[in-house]
């Protein structure tokens, strides 16, 4: 079940600011910037990029990622590894999606 109104106004205020905070200077962002999307039950924080053979082409890579369970009333936090997999974020699994964008500014453990 995807998010309300309400709560996804809530998410996307949080993603903003946590992005804001992280994407790179201005004259960078062509070539490398951050932003996020939001896919049902779960966030996501992508790495925006033109594609290295076809630099027209605009990649959207996610690299870390915070899923709602419901039944749980918990964000499962988890970040992108070089094999390509989701992978868990141990440290950083909480009630509240504030946890999610503090620990990635935190970047205690230089994931994401």
């Amino acid at each position: 079940m995807a998010f309300t109104e309400t709560e996804r106004a809530q998410y996307e205020r949080i993603l903003r600011n946590h992005v804001d905070n992280v994407r790179p200077p201005v004259e960078i962002r062509p070539k490398l910037d951050v932003g996020y999307e939001i896919d049902g039950q779960s966030v996501y924080i992508v790495e925006i990029r033109p594609q290295w053979r076809n630099p027209e082409v605009i990649q959207r890579l996610p690299y870390a990622k915070a899923t709602f369970v419901g039944s749980k009333n918990q964000w499962n936090i988890y970040w992108m590894r070089s094999d390509l997999k989701w992978h868990n974020y141990d440290p950083a699994h909480g009630e509240n999606f504030e946890t999610f964008s503090e620990n990635g500014a935190r970047r205690r453990l230089s994931l994401f």
